[in-house]
């Protein structure tokens, strides 16, 4: 009696260690017609499909360019929250007046002339707006690209008591 009952649990482990196998390989195109696909599994299709065009990068529109600056120029000059509303302002018009400039496409020429005013006209409004300070340090920084100078951290160096 003990004996039949050891060969039944045996027998019992053994069904359910190999029960997860054979449930893993339902689905995956069976000789017997069980689960999905044919014998051979996952077959490819011989019409080849057509890849789809990369999109273009749609250009950015002037409050989008502005936006990506003004962080860098608030920073850099200091600017409060009036200050900062007349830069955006000035700064989003011009920008704005660019892009139509080169949607035009103008002569050479003639496109600069246009720009030459338009940057003209910002200035006389950016001096309008800030003051004398802060118009010098956005000209200084419009001279630099709006390229900020990166302040260095110093590093404070611990000397170690020798104990």
């Amino acid at each position: 009696m003990r004996k039949t009952q050891t060969i039944y649990f045996l027998a019992t482990l053994l069904c359910l260690f190999c029960v997860n196998d054979l449930v893993a390989q339902y689905g995956y195109g069976s000789p017997y017609g069980y689960g999905y696909g044919n014998r051979f599994g996952r077959q490819r299709n011989a019409i080849p499909q057509a890849q789809e065009a990369p999109k273009k990068a749609e250009p950015l529109t002037a409050e989008e360019i502005v936006d990506l600056q003004m962080p860098n120029i608030t920073e850099e000059l200091g600017l409060d929250a009036f200050e900062q509303a007349v830069v955006r302002t000035t700064l989003v018009k011009s920008v704005q007046q660019r892009i139509e400039i080169q949607i035009l496409e103008l002569e050479p020429e003639k496109m600069k002339e246009e720009v030459e005013k338009i940057r003209i006209r910002q200035d006389e409004e950016m001096k309008a707006g800030l003051p004398e300070d802060k118009y010098l340090a956005y000209l200084e920084l419009q001279k630099n690209k709006f390229k900020t100078k990166k302040k260095k951290k110093k590093k404070k160096k611990e000397k170690k008591s020798k104990a």
